[in-house]
Formats: structure tokens, sequence, C-alpha cells
């Protein structure tokens, strides 16, 4: 699953890295991203590339109590396409979900142990999300997921999931405003390359959605 995650990076950065049409209202880096809360997604709805905040947990349209987002954070792109709350989604509701980094937790014979998580290979990727729009009488809010996938064989190590990374060149595609089935979409996940990742250790002190700051982020190794 992907659980916690970072974003760190300047606006500019995000702004000129995913060739955004708009700035980013109320952006500002965080070292401790967790469900419930909002987070920065990115759509193309065919006029304009535009990045703003979503809730992390997928509320359908349909839904009659948003706290089913609890349970919805993460979507397995293996079977998201047969089910009934993501499929009409991978046909016209994708979107970028920006990262620099994401926490797992690996077992270990004294516990659990979060690792930090990033890309060798560039700063800022974007996992794979599906996002809806809910609305009941007055309240209404935007909703996401992450979709996720087996583990590769570096992931394998921490956790037997992974969250699904794009690829650079793919990132454009799985936000193009075209419709697509969901058996399209679900085959476009499955051939993605994997992104080339490395991990060190951090602090417990991470293991709270309350905490925040440079000490999620510090290592604690050697």
């Amino acid at each position: 699953m992907c659980g916690r995650y970072t974003l760190l990076e300047e606006e500019a950065e995000i702004v000129e890295e995913f060739d955004l049409d708009t700035v980013i209202r109320d952006y500002e880096p965080r070292y401790n991203i967790a469900p419930g809360q909002k987070v920065l997604a990115i759509i193309n709805d065919g006029k304009q590339k535009r990045a703003g905040y979503m809730y992390w947990g997928l509320v359908p349209s349909w839904a009659k109590d948003p706290k089913i987002g609890y349970k919805m954070i993460n979507a397995k792109s293996e079977t998201a396409h047969e089910k009934p709350s993501f499929k009409r989604l991978l046909s016209s509701k994708r979107c970028l979900i920006v990262a620099d980094s994401f926490y797992e937790w690996k077992k270990t014979e004294s516990g659990k142990q979060p690792l930090r998580i990033s890309s060798r290979n560039r700063k800022l990727f974007a996992f794979a999300g599906l996002w809806d729009h809910w609305k009941q009488d007055e309240e209404e809010r935007f909703t996401c997921t992450i979709l996720t996938k087996e583990a590769n064989d570096f992931m394998s190590e921490i956790h037997s999931r992974m969250p699904v990374i794009l690829p650079k060149d793919f990132e454009e595609r799985w936000i193009e405003p075209v419709k697509w089935n969901a058996e399209e979409a679900h085959d476009f996940i499955e051939q993605l390359n994997m992104e080339d990742l490395q991990a060190y250790q951090v602090s417990q002190y991470v293991n709270s959605a309350k905490h925040t700051g440079p000490e999620c982020i510090a290592s604690i190794e050697g």
C-alpha cells in the first residue's frame, strides 16, 4: 500500500517539471502527508492542465457517507478495472498525484522500521491516481486514491505492495482528456516500467501523522 509520502520541492520546480498552465494556489512543502489530508493532484480538463488539492481517500460520487474515503486511500491496479468504485474513474477521471518520496514500514525483529523511498533519477514524480467529485446537500469535495501494484524486486524487501509511479514519458498520457475503457487503463498500467528507487531509514517520529518537519526525513543510519 501507500499510506504516507512527502512533497518538499519548491512550487516553481513543480510548475516547471509538470509543465503546468496555472500556478498552485496555497502551496506549501509537506514532510508527512497522510490519508484524509489534502494532496496536490494534476488533471487535464481538455482546455488546460491544472494542479489543485483533493482529499486523499476516494469518496465515490454515489456514496452516502464520506467516511468511506478512509477505506479507499489505495486501489489495486490489478483489479481496479473490475471494481464498481474504480472502473468508471479509470475511463475518464485519472490524475497525477505529485510526490518526491514516500514512506514504508519494513518488518524487523525489533518491530516495524520506517524508510523513506525516493527515485534515484529524478527529484519529483507522480503516482497514478483516480479522482471523483462527491456532493450531498451543501457539502461537496474532490477526492482521490493512489493506484498500487505488486512490489518490484527492490520494494519486495520492504513491503509486498508499492504505489504505481508513472514514468516521466507516460504522465501526459495518463491524464490526457480521452476516454479509455477500464481494460485499456489496466493494460496501460501493466506495461509500465518500474522506477529505479533508493531508500534509507528514518526515525519512528514519522509514525504519527501529527508529526511534520525535517525530523520526519532525517536519516538514522550511521
